[in-house]
């Protein structure tokens, strides 16, 4: 269970105030893979931010009942002077997971090879895709933020990437963002829409989805 209470976020644009989240006073459901639909700058990846606490909010609460991953897919999310192998080592010591654990599943996940061993900053965006989406899923999170990353990679890469999300989500809930609705589809068994920064959830996806699109060709 996540919950809102009073949340309020903006940002100053150009001298003016934008508001993107706004009194926002919801619960999502405990147990549920919840696709997070909305226009380009609805505030879908500043929601996350704000859900896994780093991104503060102008006012309100939230508050949670499990541990929350980090938005998975934020570029920000490593230290880019950090190697791969180093920035693992720092993620396990901040979720008290066992390092020796977390890189070698790292290490063979995500395929890096040399540059695993290399500073962050020399990745291509696929290969920091890659390093982020496997050290969350490494760990065992009550709740998964996931933001465009389930597509990364060949073929083989993305059917293991979504074998895995796929087996971390039996037990555990997830709110995700993508463009490709049948990924949404796949993963996900309710929705909620941010409009003007405000959510609406619907309890099947595609029933979302469906206002979704009509909203995007109105």
């Amino acid at each position: 269970m996540i919950q809102f209470e009073n949340l309020t976020k903006s940002f100053w644009v150009n001298g003016r105030r934008m508001v993107i989240i706004d009194d926002l006073s919801f619960t999502l459901p405990s147990g549920r893979s919840l696709a997070l639909l909305g226009r380009n700058g609805a505030g879908k990846s500043t929601l996350l931010q704000l859900i896994s606490g780093t991104m503060a909010p102008d006012s309100g609460t939230i508050t949670s009942d499990g541990s929350i991953s980090w938005p998975v897919g934020l570029a920000s999310a490593f230290h880019k002077d950090l190697t791969g192998a180093q920035n693992v080592r720092f993620i396990a010591r901040i979720y008290g997971v066992d390092t020796n654990t977390l890189v070698t599943f790292v290490k063979n996940f995500a395929e890096l090879g040399a540059h695993f061993h290399m500073p962050v900053r020399s990745y291509s965006s696929g290969m920091r895709s890659r390093l982020m989406f496997g050290s969350a899923m490494g760990i065992q999170f009550d709740t998964y933020l996931i933001d465009e990353v389930t597509a990364v990679g060949d073929a083989s890469f993305r059917q293991k990437s979504k074998a895995v999300f796929r087996e971390r989500v039996k037990n555990a809930s997830a709110v995700m963002v993508s463009h490709n609705m049948n990924e949404l589809r796949t993963f996900c068994d309710a929705a909620i829409i941010l409009e003007r920064g405000r959510v609406k959830y619907y309890d099947r996806v595609d029933d979302a989805i469906a206002v979704h699109e009509r909203r995007l060709s109105a």
